[in-house]
This record gives structure tokens, sequence and C-alpha cells, in this order.
């Protein structure tokens, strides 16, 4: 479920979905919305591509994803401008996540069989005689649901894990960005068009609402709060599993030896890229009080020298969504009004669809800005008397996302994280983590259930099959009731020499 509420970007008329760019209100595209019947057929014809699909093996799909990811590379040009034009994004953003997108997938498809494939177990000095071995197999059919603000990479994130593991995919894209859906969906056609292994279906939410209720084996979702919790109550009444990775930002910990200039770059860019619809980007710092001014001047400095816009030289596009211009509006008057300070920009900078930089300064924690979900250019920076209060700040806030650390003596950062509750923890870096797609993403609490990326990405989409194979007879068979009182003897003999 992209989103429960339809904004300026898009218009459902009559099993229709007309799409708008966000800089300039122009018409992109028309879009069929799909009802139950549909979201059903498509899943029987994924159905039958799967039993294909899994068939190949891991070697056969390997050199069908890999086909695909060039397939996908020769034509990036058309993927990175459809991007731009349904998301406002520049073009270099938009260039960033197809790579970031196109990096997932060959990883995914070398990597497949190393972490899935099937392999020998330890056995006991009483089960010797017996050959174990782990495997992992396709659920089936997956759906994603993907969001608005990073409509290809996230959403890649389920669906070439998902693929590489020998699921098909059946992919609802954004009501906001339907086109990249269809490219991508089409651009596996022209590779294999006779086996429907990716196929896109357009609409509304309530054509997310008919991909949850059609018994697909496993959904995965990226998206709001409100939104998380509708797919895990509707996929709850067939008792299908999600995968849930909700709307957030990360936090940043900036300690007394931090090299200041490197924070700041960092703070600002995790902070305001993307208009600061990141989901990996950066909420807030929690600064040690000692650099807290040199620190908020370098940030200050550098977020006003930012431009947003829909040119090719603005520093990030519009706010993708209408309503999370007015979101950002009442967490910036709630933070001003609790006590906290603009020091770059404030209520003026909002002039819809863009939102020029803002940075608070000292917010008190129990403010929107802190506690709600963070969609915007605003930076939240915060004095620390010590690191043990960044912890439990983070902590309390239970955004459990991504906290970056920034410091020199990086041989205390591990004991550091261990503390926080999160999922992620990057050290004197913000959001690069997410070129690394051996490194599995997924928040904590009600911020993530289950992971995408990386080795647990491909155990996400995937069954467990272990396989015991008697070889010999025992020489110590206790699982017969014509054991020996003899056997049974020698058996505790043996434990308590092992265990005792």
């Amino acid at each position: 479920m992209a989103e429960f509420a339809h904004s300026r970007s898009t218009e459902v008329t009559s099993a229709a979905l007309t799409s708008f760019d966000p800089r300039t209100g122009e018409v992109v595209g028309d879009y069929a919305v799909l009802g139950p019947a549909e979201v059903a057929r498509t899943i029987q014809a994924a159905r039958s591509a799967e039993t294909w699909w899994a068939e190949l093996g891991f070697a056969g799909r390997k050199r069908w994803l890999l086909d695909w990811k060039r397939a996908i590379s020769r034509r990036a040009g058309e993927l990175i401008e459809l991007v731009c034009t349904q998301t406002g994004k520049p073009s270099v953003d938009a260039a960033i996540e197809v790579m970031l997108a196109l990096e997932a997938l060959d990883w995914a498809a070398r990597n497949a069989e190393r972490v899935l494939g099937r392999r020998r177990l330890d056995v006991t000095w009483f089960s010797r005689n017996q050959r174990a071995s782990l495997g992992y197999l396709p659920l089936g059919v997956i759906g994603v649901l993907g969001p608005w603000n990073n409509p290809v990479s996230t959403p890649m994130g389920s669906i070439a894990y998902a693929m590489a593991a020998g699921n098909a995919v059946v992919f609802k894209p954004s009501e906001l960005t339907p086109g990249v859906g269809v490219w991508l969906a089409e651009s596996w056609h022209r590779l294999a068009p006779n086996q429907p292994v990716l196929q896109v279906v357009t609409g509304d939410t309530s054509t997310s609402v008919a991909l949850c209720h059609a018994k697909v084996d496993k959904v995965a979702y990226a998206g709001s709060d409100a939104g998380a919790r509708e797919v895990i109550s509707l996929c709850a009444q067939n008792m299908t599993p999600v995968v849930i990775e909700r709307t957030g930002k990360g936090t940043m910990i900036v300690q007394v030896d931090a090299k200041l200039d490197e924070a700041a770059e960092a703070a600002v860019f995790g902070a305001m890229a993307n208009a600061g619809q990141n989901h990996a980007g950066i909420q807030r710092a929690y600064v040690a009080e000692s650099v807290f001014e040199a620190f908020l001047d370098k940030v200050a400095a550098r977020a006003r020298v930012l431009r947003p816009g829909g040119d090719k030289r603005a520093s990030y596009g519009p706010m993708i969504m209408e309503s999370q211009v007015e979101v950002v509006r009442r967490q910036v008057k709630d933070a001003i009004a609790r006590g906290g300070r603009a020091v770059v920009g404030g209520m003026e900078s909002i002039r819809e669809p863009y939102i020029e930089p803002i940075v608070l300064a000292e917010v008190p924690e129990d403010s929107l800005a802190i506690t709600g979900e963070a969609v915007g250019p605003v930076l939240i920076v915060n004095p620390v008397a010590t690191m043990d209060e960044a912890v439990d700040r983070i902590n309390a806030a239970e955004h459990g996302m991504a906290v970056a650390v920034f410091t020199r003596d990086v041989h205390e950062v591990p004991e550091l994280a261990e503390r926080i509750r999160t999922g992620v923890v990057t050290i004197n870096s913000s959001m690069a983590y997410v070129g690394i797609p051996a490194m599995p993403f997924g928040g904590l609490g009600e911020y993530g259930q289950g992971h995408t990326h990386g080795e647990a990405g491909l155990h996400e989409f995937s069954r467990t099959l272990a396989i015991a194979h008697k070889r010999r007879r025992a020489p110590v068979d206790l699982t017969t009731f014509d054991r020996t009182s003899r056997g049974v003897s020698l058996a505790k003999t043996l434990f308590r020499l092992r265990h005792g």
C-alpha cells in the first residue's frame, strides 16, 4: 500500500489513474486501476511462471537475472528520465537510485546459491550414522508494495532478492509513480515474454488491498506508518507473512573528537537529499555540548547554500506527495512553539511543492518533529552532555532505522552501537551503507519487520528444508523398542563423558 491517500500527483477517475509531474503539475501518463479480478489473474499467471523459474535452479536464474540487469543498464537513461518525471528529483539523484538498484540485483543473482544452496550440517556422536543437510526453497509468489520516494531502489531490494531466491513477483508501485513499475515489468517482459516472473499491477489503494487479500506467499511493503499497519492487518486475515519497511529517518551522534566538517556535510546531505524523503536519511543529530555551536555553524553554512527546484542546477526537488508538505509545516510549527529555535529557515521556507532547507536546534524531545515520521528537508540538532544521553534519547524515540556515529575513536563505537536499539550503525558516514547490497536492511520494533538486502534478504523470501539421511545402522540405536539395556547403559556413560 504505497499510501492510503491521494495527492496532487495522482488522480483516480473511473478506473483510470492519471499521474502528474510534481514539479509542474503536467500530466505524464494514464494507468489502469486494476481490481480484484485482474489481480487474481496476474497472480495465477505468476504461479505458472514460478514453477518454471524455480526449476531453473540457482545457475539458471543467475544467468537470467544478470541478463536483465544488463538490459536495464543499457536503457538506464530512459528509466532515470522517468524517475525524474514522476518524482521531480534531480537526474543525479535518479541516476544514483538506478545504480543502487542494479547493484542489489547483481549481488542477489551472484550470491543466491552460496547463501541458499544445500549444505551439510554437523551431527552428534549419537547421530553419526545420519547425513544431515539444509537448503532453502522459494516461497512461491511474492507481492511487493513499493513506495513513492525511491520507486526503483527500494522495491528492488525486495524484487531482486525474491527473484534470486526462485520466486515470482507481482509488483504494485505507488500510485504516485506507476510508470516506474510498468517500465521495470516491461523490461523483464522484453527478456522473457512468455514467462511472467515479474509482473506489475497498477492502481490505487483498492489495488493494494486486493493484492494483500489475494493469498500470495508473502508481502513486502515499504511506506508510511499508517500503510504498514493496514498491510499487516489485511495480510493477517489470510495469515500471509509480511516484510515491513516503515518510512522514517536515522539519527547522528557527533562525539567531541569528531571531524566536524565531515560530520556536518553528512548531516546536511542525509537530511536534505531527495527533499528529505529518503528513509535512510538523517532526522536529527545529537552533538557533544563542547562542539555543539561549532557543529551547528558548519551545518547552517552548508544548508543555506542549498536550493530546491525543478531545474538541473537545483540541490533537490519538490515534495512528491502533497500531504507531506502539511506534515512538515505542522512539525516545524510545533517544534518552534515548544522552544526550539530556527537556525536556518522556518515556516517561511515552506512554499509548496518546494521546501527550502530548515535547521532547528534545541528541539524538545516530545515535539512532533522528533516523535513523528520525518519526511522533509528538516534537520534537528540537539546538544547532549554525554554519549549515554544520546543513546537514551535515540532509544526513547523508538525510531529504529539507522544511526551514524562520528568520532575519531572508532574502537569505542561497537560497544556504543550494541546499546542502541537500531538495525544499522555506521561510523563516520551517514547514507553510504545503502550502497552495500550485502548489508541487510531492516529497522527495529515498529520500524521494521524482517529484512531486505544481503543474506537476510535472500532468506526472507525462502523456506527452509532440512533433510536427514540414514546411511548405516547406528552403533547405539535408541530410536527403537528393540534397544538393549547394554546399549542404553553405554549411551548414558558416553553422555556423562561428553557433558558431565
